[in-house]
């Protein structure tokens, strides 16, 4: 009697093994997108891409009639240098110098609000294109949407995955022990 029981039990537990082990070997169904390529096969990011070139360009064009005057200033300068003296030229060599900064600072200031501009449209065109593979993801039931390039990672997963708020609570605890632990520690002596 004790065999059989022993036996229906060892039944029981090796379906229900087979049971889990089912579960848990379910195939996902996961796809990745090459990032970078898209990126630079995007219809979207080339116009953009074009637009902060043709703005780059515009930009450029109204400094080079000041970077002309500037040159012609210079070679004046070099011309008239030992001629006009040298308290001339000292004088002249610092209007120079201080034009030549301010044209410096003139196009890095252009570069870097082109920079910011067109980097809020780029992330704002990341940010719909993220909600485009959720979308797609959810649609066609893949589990997993991989991203490769220079920006690998999870384009989408399905919520049932996403353990954040566990790991968060998790991290959370971790610095709080560790945070703790030595005033316990005084406590104990």
């Amino acid at each position: 009697m004790k065999k059989i029981i022993a036996l229906v039990a060892l039944s029981v537990a090796f379906v229900s093994c087979n049971q889990n082990a089912s579960v848990e070997t379910k195939d996902f169904k996961t796809a990745y997108i090459d990032t970078s390529k898209l990126m630079e096969e995007s219809t979207e990011a080339k116009d953009i891409e074009a637009k902060y070139k043709d703005k780059a360009a515009e930009m450029d064009g109204k400094l080079k009639g000041q970077v002309a005057r500037f040159e012609s200033e210079t070679r004046d300068f070099q011309a008239n240098m030992q001629k006009n003296g040298e308290a001339w030229a000292k004088q002249k060599y610092n209007e120079l110098a201080r034009t030549e900064q301010e044209l410096q600072y003139a196009k890095q200031g252009i570069m870097q609000q082109l920079q910011m501009e067109s980097g809020k449209e780029m992330d704002s065109l990341v940010k719909k294109y993220k909600q485009i593979f959720k979308d797609y993801g959810k649609e066609k039931g893949y589990d997993y949407i991989y991203g490769t390039g220079d920006a690998a990672s999870v384009l989408y997963a399905k919520d049932s995955y996403d353990i954040t708020k566990e790991m968060i609570k998790l991290v959370n605890n971790k610095y709080t022990d560790e945070k703790d632990a030595p005033a316990k520690k005084e406590e104990k002596k």
